[in-house]
């Protein structure tokens, strides 16, 4: 399922519905769906803060097969940003030091089983793989 969207915090009630009609159709669990929607949310609205003069809509890409997965991103006329490379979020650091915000990505991380990250033409793409019940990854440490 693919939809487009403004460029606007108040698009998320909108995103909302879009990330449930997607489990509605796939039949997800409750706590994927929570996960979709807390991972949709915080890609998105970055996207919002990091290009607040930047008028093209931003494309959310959901799609699932028997074994994982897929929430993507499409964001246009961007620089790149690749949340692989984010610096995690540090708990020992005072409060003070840490930037606000801060806590999403690290979550998205630590959420995913994979992530994945193209840019080309100033398009970049953020996709978050989640793998299903029944594929069971092996993590390389």
């Amino acid at each position: 399922m693919i939809k487009h969207f403004k460029r606007a915090f108040n698009s998320l009630d909108e995103i909302h519905e879009f990330v449930c009609e997607f489990a509605g159709q796939n039949g997800l669990e409750e706590k994927m769906v929570y996960i979709i929607d807390l991972v949709v949310e915080e890609l998105f609205t970055n996207a919002v803060k990091f290009n607040p003069g930047n008028t093209h809509d931003v494309t959310i890409d959901l799609s699932k097969d028997s074994q994982k997965l897929l929430v993507s991103l499409i964001d246009y006329d961007v620089e790149p940003f690749d949340i692989r490379q984010t610096k995690d979020y540090d708990p020992k650091k005072p409060l003070r030091d840490r930037r606000v915000g801060g806590l999403g990505i690290p979550l998205v991380k630590r959420l995913s089983d994979k992530i994945e990250y193209e840019y080309e033409d100033r398009q970049s793409k953020i996709t978050f793989i989640k793998y299903t019940e029944n594929h069971h990854v092996q993590h390389s440490h």
